[in-house]
Order: structure tokens, then sequence, then C-alpha cells
């Protein structure tokens, strides 16, 4: 997603917190099987190196995880934490990212 329209919209809708990142989720209602995700990180994050490096790690967990753990039509928002998403293990992340579409999925 680009448009800050999209993420207003993923803002209104469910939200999972975890120690590492915020996901926001909604189901876009438009039949279409597509799943969007954006990622963001505000100056608390760090400085833009920090920033950046954040994103990054919160896309490769994104690629790896959304396709079979995210629901077909919805958009998701990863949102990085200060501190943590930049410094906290592969693995955590994964396991946090995987913990909160469980949480935002089918019968929450």
């Amino acid at each position: 997603m680009r448009k800050r329209a999209d993420f207003l919209a993923c803002a209104r809708g469910a939200r999972q917190g975890t120690g590492t990142m915020m996901v926001q989720a909604r189901d876009r209602r438009d039949g279409k099987p597509l799943i969007r995700v954006g990622f963001t990180c505000s100056k608390k994050v760090g400085n833009a190196v920090t920033r950046n490096r954040a994103k990054r790690r919160l896309r490769a967990i994104a690629r790896e995880l959304l396709p079979e753990g995210g629901q077909p039509g919805w958009d998701y928002v990863l949102i990085g934490r200060a501190e943590a998403t930049a410094t906290r293990p592969f693995d955590e992340l994964r396991r946090d990212l995987a913990f909160a579409l469980r949480r935002l999925g089918p019968g929450r």
C-alpha cells in the first residue's frame, strides 16, 4: 500500500500489538483475493538508518508469513516499535507476526 487513505482505513480496522510491532488489519470487502501490506516506522523508532532497517526486517517477515497466514482480501499495516523492531532477533520477530496474524484471523 502506498496511499495515505489506505493506511488510515486500516487504522480504523482491527489491531494487535506485540512486543516488536503493532499490526493493523481490515477486510476490504471488495471481492479481490489480493493481500495488501504497508509498513511504517515513526521517528520514535530512531534515526533514518534505524527506521529503514526496521522496515526492511518487517518487509522480510511479511513476505515470509503473509501468503499463508494472511487473509485474502485484507489489508495489513505493520508498525515498527522503538528500539525493538530493529534489534530483536529475526526468529522472535517472525513469532510475533505469526501470533498477531492468528489473533487477527477469522473468528477472532
